[in-house]
C-alpha cells in the first residue's frame, strides 16, 4: 500500500482537471516570474549545478510557484516528494512521514519534505524537524507567506536558506495568460483594455489568473467583452493585507514613509490601500499624528491640531465620510515643511539624561520653601529674567560642572526658520552676559 503522504506515487484523479494543474510546470526552465532565484547565477540555479542541495524556505506571496518549485526540485535531485501542510498535519503524521523517510534512506533514497505554511507550525513543532534535518533523513523545503524572520524558530531558520519569490508583474501574467490559451486552443474573448483588467484582478498571483482565465473561458459571447463587461462578471480578487501581520506594517511603512517624502499622491495612494484592506481608521489617525510630530515638529506647527481635529472629526462622522478627514491630514502632512530636528534634540537629551542621571540642579535655580535650605544657598543668586532690561538673565540651567550642550538645531525650513533666529538671539545674549 502507498504511503499516505506519498505524492509521487499517487494517481490523478480521473475526470477533468482544473487549467492551473494541467499548466504546471514539468521543469524549472518553465517556471514564470522567478527568473532571480532559478536562473545559474541564482541561489537555486547555483545549488542544483553545484550538485549540492540544502534545506530551504521559500518566502513568498500565494500562486508564484512555491509548491512547484519544491516538486521540480525534488524531480531534479532525483529524492521523493513527500508534501504536507501544517495546517492538517499533526505530531503523530510527522511522527509517520519521518520513518517513512527514514526507511526510505536505508533503501539508497532521499525524501524531500515539502511544508506548505510551515509558520502554522508552533516552536516545539518547528523543532521536531531539526534532528532529522541534521542526519540527512529529510530535506525540508518550507513554503511560508509570512516573513520567516518572525514566525520561523532561530534554531531553523540557521539550517535552512532563505529562498524570497517575487509576485509576478503584468508581463508574467500575460506569459501565463497565453500559455492558457494555448491549451485550451483559443484565445480570450476580451478586448485589450479588459485583457489588462483581468491581469490586475489577479494582483500578482498565477494560480488565481489560471482559476479566472478559466472562468472567462467557459463563456459564450459572440463579441469580445470590453472592460466593463468582464467587470459585470467577474468580482475582483480582494487585495493581499493582513491587519496584524508583515503587509500591516509595509504598509504603514510605504505611508509613512511617502509623507516624509512630500509625496500627497503617494502617500494617498498607501492610505487607500489600507483601507481598502480593512485597517482601523483609528489606528491611522494615531500614525498620522505620530507622523506629524515626527517628521514636521515645529517646522509647521499647525501640522499636529490638524492632526487632531481630523482623528476627532472621524470619531464624529465615522466611516466612511470622517475618512476624508484623515486623508486632508495625509496631503497636509505631505506637502509641509519637515523637520525632525525636536525629535533629534529629545533623543540626545535622554541618552544624557541617562548618563548624567544623579547630577544636581545648580543651587540657584533649585526653590528655597524653607529657612535651612535658604541658608545652605538654595535659590541664592537666581536672577529673575523679567527683571532683565530684554527679559532675558543668560544664566545657567544646566547642572554644575557639565559643558553645556547644544541639541536642537533647527533648519531654515517653515516657521522653524523663526525658530532659529530666536535661538541665535538668545545664544548672542547669553555670550553677552557670561563676558559682562
Amino acid at each position: 500500500m502507498a504511503d499516505l503522504f506519498d505524492t509521487v506515487a499517487a494517481t490523478p484523479a480521473p475526470g477533468p482537471r482544473p487549467l492551473a494543474d494541467r499548466l504546471r510546470p514539468r521543469r524549472l526552465a518553465d517556471v514564470v516570474g522567478q527568473e532571480k532565484v532559478l536562473s545559474e547565477g541564482g541561489p537555486l540555479g547555483a545549488m542544483l549545478a553545484a550538485g549540492s542541495l540544502s534545506s530551504l524556505i521559500l518566502w513568498g506571496p500565494p500562486g508564484v510557484g512555491k509548491t512547484t518549485i519544491a516538486r521540480l526540485l525534488a524531480d531534479e535531485t532525483d529524492l521523493a516528494f513527500i508534501q504536507i501542510s501544517a495546517i492538517f498535519t499533526g505530531v503523530p503524521d510527522l511522527r509517520k512521514v519521518f520513518e517513512t523517510a527514514r526507511i526510505r534512506r536505508q533503501n539508497g533514497q532521499g525524501t524531500l519534505l515539502f511544508v506548505d505554511e510551515i509558520h502554522r507550525f508552533n516552536k516545539a513543532q518547528q523543532d521536531g524537524f531539526l534532528p532529522h534535518m541534521e542526519d540527512g533523513t529529510i530535506l525540508l523545503v518550507g513554503a511560508t507567506t509570512e516573513n520567516p524572520s518572525f514566525e520561523l524558530n532561530a534554531a531553523l531558520l540557521s539550517r535552512a536558506q532563505v529562498i524570497v519569490l517575487e509576485r509576478l508583474d503584468l508581463s508574467d501574467l500575460e506569459r501565463l495568460a497565453q500559455r492558457a490559451e494555448q491549451e485550451i486552443g483559443r484565445a480570450l474573448p476580451l478586448k485589450g483594455e479588459a485583457r489588462e483588467a483581468l491581469l490586475e484582478m489577479a494582483d500578482g498571483d498565477g494560480r488565481a489568473l489560471l482559476n479566472l482565465i478559466e472562468q472567462v473561458a467557459a463563456w459564450k459571447t459572440d463579441t469580445p467583452l470590453d472592460r466593463d463587461a468582464l467587470s459585470t462578471r467577474l468580482m475582483r480578487r480582494a487585495a493581499k493585507y493582513d491587519k496584524s501581520g508583515e503587509e500591516h506594517y509595509n504598509l504603514i511603512s510605504a505611508l509613512h514613509k511617502s509623507v516624509r517624502g512630500s509625496d500627497p499622491d503617494a502617500a494617498l495612494y498607501w492610505f487607500a490601500r489600507m483601507l481598502e484592506g480593512g485597517e482601523d481608521p483609528r489606528f491611522l489617525a494615531r500614525r498620522i499624528t505620530r507622523m506629524a510630530v515626527e517628521d514636521i515638529g515645529l517646522a509647521d506647527p499647525q501640522a499636529q491640531d490638524v492632526c487632531l481635529q481630523s482623528w476627532q472629526t472621524y470619531e464624529r462622522l465615522g466611516s466612511p465620510e470622517g475618512e476624508l478627514a484623515l486623508a486632508q491630514a495625509v496631503v497636509y502632512l505631505a506637502l509641509a515643511p519637515k523637520s525632525n530636528a525636536v525629535y533629534v534634540a529629545y533623543k540626545a537629551a535622554r541618552a544624557s539624561a541617562r548618563e548624567t542621571g544623579s547630577h544636581p540642579p545648580p543651587k540657584h535655580i533649585l526653590n528655597a520653601p524653607t529657612k535651612l535650605m535658604k541658608d545652605i544657598g538654595y535659590g541664592t543668586g537666581y536672577a529673575y529674567d523679567h527683571d532683565a532690561e530684554d527679559g532675558f538673565s543668560g544664566q545657567n540651567y544646566f547642572p554644575e560642572g557639565m559643558k553645556r550642550p547644544v541639541w536642537y538645531l533647527p533648519p531654515e525650513r517653515g516657521f522653524e526658520r523663526e525658530l532659529k533666529k530666536r535661538i541665535d538671539y538668545f545664544a548672542k545674549l547669553r555670550a553677552k552676559r557670561q563676558d559682562g
